[in-house]
């Protein structure tokens, strides 16, 4: 086989550039016994490769039981479900639900609350003033000494 051929071949197979096809002509030319010289550093990998594909295991694998896995995550789902309606159960129902006299009630509470907070604002403005007539008197004081 041409050597300038192998060459290219061995330099795309590094890079990771070579088809199927090229990798099997490289794995034919590396398992002959006529292999140049320049390239016998490279016939124990391509080697290796074919006992590698040969090589069996003996040992038993266990997958573990995928079935209780499954059976967990069910529980997780079921558990995630329980705490969301709870969750939202308890929203609705720490919602006050008032009657309608209570409503007449609070209605009438919040009025009451508007009217006190207007007067206390007028007799703030009235206790403003006051200090005006204070400093009067203490001024016509002065004066009539």
């Amino acid at each position: 086989m041409e050597l300038g051929k192998i060459n290219k071949l061995l330099a795309a197979y590094f890079e990771g550039n070579t088809s199927l096809a090229e990798e099997k002509v490289l794995k034919n030319y590396f398992n002959n016994q006529t292999v140049a010289e320049e390239h016998r550093q490279y016939q124990p990998l391509f080697m290796s490769f074919e006992a590698a594909k040969e090589e069996r295991s003996s040992r038993a694998i266990s997958l573990g039981n995928a079935k209780k896995k499954n059976i967990q995550s069910w529980w997780y789902a079921v558990a995630a479900v329980v705490v969301t309606a709870f969750g939202v159960g308890a929203f609705y129902f720490s919602q006050p639900q008032y009657t309608q006299e209570e409503r007449e009630a609070l209605a009438a509470f919040e009025k009451s609350k508007e009217a006190m907070m207007l007067l206390s604002e007028n007799l703030n403005k009235g206790t403003e003033r006051l200090t005006f007539v204070g400093q009067f008197e203490t001024s016509k004081d002065k004066i009539f000494e």
